[in-house]
């Protein structure tokens, strides 16, 4: 009988790091139903759909809560150590990166509420382009966090320049529309802030992403991630 104490020790341990990884993926897949949301706004001016964005946040916050009390736990009772750790520790990383991609995808939400008011005299395809690539993104780190797997994390972390570059043009084609026609400001303005805020959530997934590399290798990626050639400010100064 004192044999079968540690193999159900070591069972028992390897089921709490499921859930942990569980509840994670269940917490990533709230944050990729409200990103779709935010994305079906701003795109079809679906206030619906805004409105679901912002009251799923409650729901991501507790789940927020949900895996940083069990990983207080699992760090006073179960004492890992080197990849359980590593692992363990990340999830608290991990986490907050995805309630802050919650947070980002409410606010576009509500920016489309208001931009639901004005009629456009141009395209949302470089918003639409932007947002597709992020949602692809995100889906790629919420399976990265899934299955531990350091390919998909990497090509998250990889794909970081393209959200730039798309950010800059659209920083730089909406900066155009208002200097053309004074009446466009307003709306170019909460296009610029939804913009930012879907940067942002590229940003999140690739810190992520890197969180999720380490967590499985215990190495780092590279501190110079690839970024786009230059920043969309750059368009200002030339400006003025």
């Amino acid at each position: 009988m004192a044999d079968l104490q540690p193999e159900h020790i070591v069972r028992s341990y390897a089921q709490e790091l499921a859930a942990l990884r569980d509840r994670m993926t269940q917490m990533g897949g709230l944050v990729e139903a409200q990103v779709a949301a935010a994305a079906a706004a701003v795109v079809q001016q679906d206030s619906d759909a805004a409105t679901r964005a912002v009251e799923q946040d409650p729901a991501v916050d507790a789940l927020e809560r949900e895996v940083e009390g069990q990983v207080i736990r699992m760090l006073a009772l179960r004492q890992p150590m080197a990849q359980d750790l590593r692992q363990i520790v990340a999830s608290l990383k991990i986490t907050a990166g995805l309630e802050r991609i919650g947070d980002y995808a409410a606010n576009v939400a509500k920016r489309s509420i208001v931009l639901a008011q004005f009629s456009l005299p141009f395209s949302l395809s470089g918003i639409a382009h932007m947002l597709r690539l992020v949602q692809e993104n995100l889906k790629l780190v919420v399976d990265a966090i899934g299955e531990n797997d350091v390919e998909k994390a990497t090509q998250v972390w990889r794909s970081d320049q393209a959200v730039d570059d798309i950010y800059n043009a659209i920083f730089r084609e909406l900066v155009t529309y208002m200097m053309e026609d004074p009446r466009n400001i307003t709306p170019c303005t909460h296009l610029l802030f939804i913009a930012k805020n879907l940067e942002r959530i590229g940003d999140h997934a690739t810190n992520i992403a890197e969180t999720v590399y380490y967590a499985v290798t215990g190495d780092s990626l590279p501190e110079a991630r690839p970024k786009g050639d230059s920043s969309a400010y750059a368009v200002v100064r030339a400006r003025g």
